[in-house]
């Protein structure tokens, strides 16, 4: 009688067990297409064995659900995820300052060091324009379109020059916000990752690794944090993690313990601080420091060789329009910068100089600075000029420059996007789901459900005939 109630037992122990393994793939099956889901499985093992009048006797079979998931490959997604978004940050910023420039910086443009693609629209070409057209006033100091051919081309000039400083200047602007957004994300994410921390504690504090969808959600938060910013997670007690940064020194800097967030993120234009006592940390990757990266890199380089372009251009020019400072300027004088660089309030297409004093068709101002477009300069020379080479060579190295730095982001953020996918790939191959191999198992647990059902059914059967009809 006994052997019969402990097969009961063991049948029932056994439903329980496929039923849990059918439930286990049907949720694997759903989330099949969730990228933050980790697939889970079921494992069997054999339950108590009691001592009973009959020898020993097994309790039947037992079920617990396990989550696929390696912390190692996960850190390197972590890892990876946040180079990506570094280099994928800095490209978008140097692809909005080439529109700011109004260049098209072609391949060819990117990787030469003595030529580059300029449109008709950028700064390159109101260079040339304008000292053409000085030529043409030094060969005509007396035609009225020649004046005002001249006057437009200058004023173009200035125009494109400010113009381009400006919309560098916004782009360093949005980079400046997007860093201040980053950060207010950041902070939201440490938060919702200590909840999730204090969540998993309380459930696994008696039942280790069984929040698992709790551990998914964590991940996710950790997963997107990692592509704002660099961090390491290290395992704590009760499932629970601690998330930390580095400082300048190398040193661990922890932003959750536990259930609580070591102190917020805060960003004073120029570093990031965070942890208990506000440390500067030091990021290599992520979009915050991409954009920081961007804005005080190859962006503002930029900016400062349009500075000694508009400063050389500034003081040649006047120095041979007015070179004895008695007379106007041709600039103003104090417009040194491609973001102030304008014409002299003062001059006129009508008033325009050919000559210092000269007949009507004397003509030595005009050709003196028609001469500047192949005049060298020098840096070394005494006074130092403010560039080297001539003035449109000069530019046109610091847009090559800032061609080659585009085009090595470009190049980076194509070799990180192949590391991170293939580093991902590892990962689904760990804690991705396959329909395959699920609906293979869905059959398998389905076929066990069926056969502890004929069992039971067996069972209870031969129960009742020893408990109803055996007397009969």
């Amino acid at each position: 009688m006994s052997g019969l109630f402990t097969a009961l037992n063991t049948s029932v122990t056994a439903l329980q067990a496929h039923s849990l393994a059918v439930q286990i793939t049907g949720k694997n099956l759903a989330n099949v297409n969730n990228t933050s889901y980790s697939r889970e499985r079921v494992l069997y093992g054999t339950g108590a064995t009691v001592v009973t009048p009959e020898g020993a006797q097994s309790l039947g079979v037992t079920a617990t659900v396990q989550q696929l998931r390696d912390t190692l490959i996960d850190a390197q997604v972590n890892d990876e995820s946040s180079l990506s978004n570094y280099y994928t940050t800095i490209q978008t910023a140097y692809e909005r300052a080439q529109a700011g420039l109004g260049e098209n910086l072609t391949g060819a443009a990117a990787t030469s060091s003595t030529s580059s693609s300029v449109s008709n629209n950028g700064v390159g070409a109101a260079l040339d324009d304008f000292f053409n057209a000085f030529q043409t006033f030094a060969a005509s100091p007396t035609d009225t379109g020649a004046r005002q051919a001249l006057y437009s081309s200058a004023s173009i000039l200035t125009d494109r020059l400010q113009q381009s400083d400006s919309r560098l200047s916004q782009v360093q602007t949005d980079l400046n916000s997007q860093v201040g957004s980053d950060v207010t994300t950041a902070n939201g994410l440490l938060q919702t990752i200590a909840d999730l921390n204090s969540q998993i504690g309380r459930v696994e504090i008696n039942a280790p690794g069984s929040a698992v969808d709790l551990r998914d959600q964590r991940q996710a938060a950790i997963e997107k944090l990692a592509a704002i910013m660099p961090v390491k997670v290290t395992p704590s007690s009760a499932g629970q993690v601690t998330v930390s940064a580095v400082d300048g020194s190398g040193a661990a800097v922890d932003l959750v313990t536990l259930g609580t967030v070591q102190g917020t993120l805060a960003f004073n234009g120029t570093q990031i601080t965070g942890g208990a006592s506000g440390t500067v940390l030091a990021l290599k990757s992520g979009t915050i420091q991409g954009a920081l990266d961007a804005r005080d890199g190859a962006i503002q380089t930029l900016r400062d060789q349009l500075d000694n372009l508009a400063k050389q251009l500034v003081t040649s020019v006047n120095g041979v329009y007015n070179p004895s400072g008695a007379s106007t300027n041709f600039f103003t004088a104090g417009g040194t910068t491609a973001g102030t660089i304008s014409l002299a309030s003062t001059l006129t297409a009508t008033n325009l100089r050919a000559s210092n004093g000269g007949s009507a068709g004397d003509n030595d101002v005009a050709l003196g600075i028609a001469n500047l477009a192949t005049k060298t300069f020098s840096t070394a020379g005494t006074p130092p000029d403010a560039i080297d080479g001539t003035l449109s060579s000069f530019y046109g190295g610091t847009i090559t420059t800032f061609g080659q730095a585009l085009s090595s982001a470009n190049t980076s953020v194509s070799n990180q996007s192949s590391i991170e996918t293939l580093v991902r790939s590892q990962r689904d191959s760990v804690s991705g789901v396959s329909i395959d191999e699920e609906m293979s198992d869905l059959i398998k647990y389905q076929r066990a459900f069926q056969a502890s059902s004929r069992v039971f059914q067996m069972v209870d059967t031969l129960l009742d005939n020893v408990v109803n009809h055996l007397g009969n």
